[in-house]
């Protein structure tokens, strides 16, 4: 009987800690809205998954570096993607990516439903009810020093989305 119980001890013990929110760069997430949030205290931003195809990908909400033409991309209308970079210059360096061997089935998933999740995509967030926060960083485009391809942060000073093509920079306001 010990042998039995100790497993849903333990099962239990985990479970019960696993947090629906996330921080990183921090030690506790400061906003109960949010799934993902990020330190405000370095000058970093978030690299978007590399996509080498859009084949396959229909979730409305999913943002992209497409590989193709070097662009940050944002799905909505089932099918329409929205170019987020504006730039038609197309060279980016990357090699950090393209080199790198990956498992198709790998995804992370944050959030309440993450144990039934069944969304394709590398990182989920799967509350209704709770956003992403990106990184906040006084002026971007001069303080991220050699940014990646498909970097995104927000820009604190110009209050906007800063979106990194691998080329320029571009500027999102609402």
């Amino acid at each position: 009987m010990k042998k039995q119980l100790l497993p849903i001890a333990i099962l239990l013990a985990v479970t019960g800690t696993v947090k629906s929110q996330i921080a990183i760069g921090k030690p506790t997430v400061t906003n109960a809205s949010v799934s993902l949030e990020f330190a405000d205290t370095e000058n970093r931003g978030f690299v978007l998954p590399y996509v080498e195809t859009k084949t396959g990908i229909t979730d409305n909400g999913t943002i992209i570096y497409d590989t193709t033409d070097y662009k940050v991309k944002y799905l909505k209308d089932s099918g329409t993607w929205t170019d987020l970079s504006v730039d038609d210059t197309g060279t980016a360096n990357i090699l950090i990516q393209t080199n790198k061997i990956e498992s198709p089935t790998a995804k992370s998933v944050i959030g309440s439903a993450a144990a039934t999740d069944s969304t394709p995509g590398i990182l989920i967030l799967s509350d209704t009810d709770k956003a992403m926060i990106l990184p906040q960083v006084a002026s971007p485009h001069l303080n991220i020093i050699d940014p990646a391809p498909g970097l995104m942060a927000y820009d604190t000073v110009k209050r906007q989305l800063a979106v990194y093509n691998g080329t320029v920079w571009t500027f999102w306001k609402p």
